[in-house]
């Protein structure tokens, strides 16, 4: 007969038998747990009694053997012999003879309180670094492998806790001896390396018969593929490179007249056993003539905030990955700190003609003007499209890149040789780019030149070069 209650309760605490099952769950877990635990701190009693005795009966037995010659004698804990002044014989003959009386001696209390026998040592165990100490000193391990000696003393001088903390002042002195091996770089010899979007399908980028000749001698000739960039980033690596920012080689100042001026930076210090090098990549947006040859779509975000690439592969599955260089030296980084100089990557050199990041950011794309036939194509396939919305995206994409260590750097609105226009046509280009990249990456103060092309020859720059 029911109760009058739901069946699922029959008893008067108000809980279903679910309910209860999770509670008797939990205290079984419990009890588990601290057997466990109890069952460990025996286990570590029962060692360090097992040390003590062991200490005291090897003491006790040297304390027997030991010659009393007068002579020194020296006993190894670790192994129980004996080493001195002189060699000690293990011959009967040649052994010091020692009185019955004392050998029979007991350990234990004597009338005055001292102990008989070999002194027992308790071992005082070494203090346990804290889950914060932890922390911190993981955070000084960090900054100390991209070679931020000075950010990882601070850091941990800073700490309340680092007065009398053996294990933080060991780490301080650690980073403050590296420190002292560093040796300035020669900013005047660092090399540069330089990359476009990476090849990730060879059979569609070197395929003539879709892309033609010209395209595919020009894959051959300017790209990389991801093969070939992995095999460059750990030789480099292991022959001791390190990236630093192209603005690590100067020094800026602002002079008396309010202009900016660079000097040699003397002060980039790194082990004398590595090398700096700068690295920067051309193109980040993933042109609408790369999509035959199978580059990827645009750069994502995923699951972690870190940046990945959105990628089609050639039988149309969609995948999210380490597809170009930002998310592939990204993570190799991760696991190779000491590669990367104070969090160092590398600068990215963008145009805006066809947007940024694989976002359609360009104002032409909105207003339906100049467009190319890939571009009309583009936004009829995308009827909902959006360029406030792709702004806001591409947004997203800058500044998760400049928080992984990036840096921007204008390529050029149209991807123009500066060599072969003047300069209204340059300062034209500018304003596009200052319109349609910089609203979205932030200004720069650094260019790299379509084409290698320059504005001037081998000689500085003159103060009557219009285009400087």
């Amino acid at each position: 007969m029911g109760t009058g209650k739901n069946d699922l309760y029959d008893y008067d605490d108000g809980l279903t038998k679910a309910q209860r099952r999770q509670i008797r769950l939990r205290r079984r877990r419990r009890q588990i747990l601290m057997l466990r635990i109890m069952t460990g701190i025996a286990a570590v009693v029962v060692v360090a009694l097992s040390a003590v005795l062991a200490t005291y009966l090897i003491r006790k037995n040297n304390a027997l053997k030991a010659p009393l010659s007068g002579k020194e004698a020296v006993v190894s804990e670790e192994s129980g012999s004996i080493t001195g002044n002189d060699a000690v014989s293990d011959t009967p003959a040649e052994q010091s003879a020692v009185p019955e009386e004392e050998a029979a001696l007991p350990a234990g209390p004597l009338s005055d309180g001292t102990q008989s026998g070999a002194p027992e040592e308790t071992p005082v165990p070494a203090k346990e670094a804290s889950a914060a100490d932890a922390d911190l000193l993981d955070q000084a391990a960090f900054l100390a492998a991209g070679y931020d000696y000075d950010g990882a003393i601070a850091l941990l001088k800073g700490s309340g806790g680092y007065e009398g903390n053996a294990a933080l002042t060991q780490a301080v002195s650690d980073y403050e001896a590296a420190r002292e091996r560093c040796v300035p770089v020669d900013v005047n010899t660092v090399p540069h390396i330089f990359y476009h979007s990476l090849i990730n399908d060879p059979g569609r980028a070197f395929n003539t018969e879709v892309l033609g000749q010209f395209a595919v001698d020009g894959m051959n000739a300017w790209m990389t593929t991801v093969e070939e960039f992995d095999r460059i980033t750990q030789q480099l690596y292991d022959n001791g490179y390190v990236y630093v920012r192209l603005r690590d080689l100067v020094v800026e100042t602002t002079g008396e007249d309010g202009r900016t001026h660079f000097e040699p930076n003397t002060h980039l210090m790194l082990p004398p056993e590595k090398k700096a090098i700068v690295l920067s990549v051309d193109d980040l947006s993933y042109y609408h003539s790369y999509k035959p040859a199978g580059f990827p779509e645009k750069l994502v975000l995923d699951e972690n905030g870190l940046v990945k690439c959105r990628y089609e592969t050639a039988d149309g599955s969609i995948e999210t990955g380490d597809f170009d260089v930002v998310p592939r030296l990204n993570t190799f980084l991760r696991e190779h700190p000491d590669g990367s100089y104070h969090g160092a990557r590398g600068l990215i050199a963008l145009t805006g003609y066809n947007g940024v990041f694989g976002y359609r950011t360009d104002i032409d794309y909105e207003v339906r003007e100049h467009l190319v036939e890939d571009q009309a194509q583009w936004l009829a396939e995308h009827p909902d499209f959006s360029r406030d919305r792709e702004i806001e995206e591409a947004k997203v994409i800058a500044s998760a890149i400049l928080a992984e260590g990036w840096e921007f750097a204008s390529h050029t609105w149209g991807h123009i040789s500066v060599t072969g226009v003047d300069a209204e046509k340059l300062r034209t280009d500018n304003e596009k780019w200052v319109n349609n990249v910089q609203n979205i990456v932030g200004p720069t103060d650094t260019i790299i030149f379509a084409h290698g092309n320059d504005i001037g020859d081998w000689q500085e720059y003159a103060p009557d070069n219009e285009k400087y």
